[in-house]
């Protein structure tokens, strides 16, 4: 009798739980088997700039989201599932290529010196087999992403020199037009790549990193697709056709990936994902620009100005429908093999609302499920879509074992002016 009565109460906290909850529960347990690698976490940009560059200036083994404004801490880096992190050793284009150099070789030492705050969390990884063992151990396999091509100073002496450190995934601009590459941000200079550009695509391949296209103009992209031999991808970009940021990624392009074999790592990022939040960035933009120039010599009276307009302009909030309707998009266009996650967590001032933290993976993988994702497509998803395009760019870089290093240079023609 007190058996069944416990069956029957067991059956009915069953079903009260919500389906959702229980689809979190069921991506937690996929999460245990396949590595969700994220493409892009700026935490060592954070770290920089808010603790002295120094990973044990805050202690990262604490939920810290109440107490700082980092996105990223180990309660919710496990919370989320993440397997594989791509820490993005970002410095900004505002930096000479020289201080560009420094800067990015400084980040570089930031992530080692994380991993090496945390052994029992983390291990460095520099290939897909390498994060399927670190994840099999139960650690966090980092790895490191550079964000921003003006940090090879035009040589590609440099860009040898960042593989041979760790460096495996390189965005080949950032905000601003390179001197051999186009920003999506920027006025172009190039109509895409360069003759150099073409040159730093091919070193790539032959090293063995990947090409990243977020940040890039869509010449760009498709230049870079044209000239490597490996797939590309993007690690924190979203699609055009559903908010119109000139940084996220055609269809024209998204219609490529099939051939190309790439991955779309689709990015959180509030003005990115929901077309309000974008537009409403475009107004608080051109109203800053028309406060500046009616209060020339004035900050107190634009920082007046802008704080009435906000007041009298509530901010949009994105959510994780956003960031939903941004995936199946990338899916329906190129291809449940073609995307993956790239958060870009502490690299932005505000997220959509129920995606504050690294916790928020399985919430995302639930929605997903809900909308008839199966088991298979996560797993994809999460992270089989980026270890393949990882081999594959492995095993074109072991095709040309033997191969000498390119010496091309920058020629005066395509020197910045």
């Amino acid at each position: 009798m007190i058996r069944a009565v416990l069956l029957s109460t067991a059956a009915v906290l069953v079903t009260a739980i919500p389906a959702l909850a229980q689809d979190e529960a069921a991506a937690r347990r996929i999460l245990e088997r396949t590595p969700l690698i994220d493409g892009h976490n700026d935490l060592p940009w954070a770290l920089r700039q808010q603790h002295g560059n120094d990973p044990h200036a805050v202690d990262l083994t604490a939920n810290l989201d109440a107490s700082t404004e980092l996105h990223t801490d180990i309660p919710r880096l496990r919370a989320g599932g993440v397997g594989g992190q791509f820490w993005s050793v970002y410095v900004p284009a505002s930096l000479t290529p020289v201080e560009a150099a420094k800067a990015t070789f400084e980040q570089i030492d930031t992530v080692k010196r994380l991993v090496a705050a945390h052994p029992d969390v983390f291990e460095l990884a520099t290939t897909a087999d390498d994060i399927q063992r670190i994840h099999r151990r139960g650690k966090i396999a980092s790895l490191i992403g550079m964000e921003g091509g003006y940090s090879i100073a035009d040589s590609l002496g440099l860009l040898r020199e960042f593989h041979d450190a760790g460096a495996r995934y390189m965005t080949l601009t950032h905000s601003a037009t390179t001197s051999w590459a186009d920003s999506a941000t920027d006025a172009p200079k190039w109509g895409g790549l360069n003759a150099f550009g073409e040159e730093v695509v091919r070193e790539m391949n032959r090293l063995g990193m990947m090409v990243d296209l977020s940040h890039v103009s869509e010449e760009t992209m498709l230049d870079a697709m044209r000239v490597s031999g490996a797939p590309v991808i993007f690690s924190h970009s979203s699609a055009r056709a559903v908010t119109a940021h000139p940084r996220n990624v055609p269809d024209s392009v998204l219609r490529l990936l099939p051939e190309d074999g790439g991955v779309v790592m689709v990015t959180f990022v509030p003005g990115f994902i929901n077309e309000e939040v974008r537009a409403w960035g475009a107004a608080r933009s051109a109203e800053d620009a028309r406060l500046k120039s009616l209060n020339p010599g004035d900050p107190d009276a634009v920082t007046a100005g802008i704080k009435a307009w906000i007041a009298a302009h509530p901010a949009p909030r994105a959510g994780v429908e956003d960031v939903v309707a941004h995936i199946q998009h990338v899916r329906d266009v190129a291809g449940i093999d073609h995307v993956g996650l790239g958060g870009d967590f502490d690299g932005v001032g505000s997220l959509p609302v129920g995606v504050e933290g690294v916790d928020a993976y399985p919430r995302i993988l639930a929605a997903l499920m809900a909308n008839g994702w199966s088991e298979a497509d996560i797993r994809k998803l999460a992270g089989e879509n980026v270890l393949r395009v990882m081999r594959r760019v492995e095993a074109v870089a072991a095709n040309q074992n033997g191969a000498r290093p390119s010496l091309a240079r920058l020629s005066e023609a395509g020197a910045p002016e």
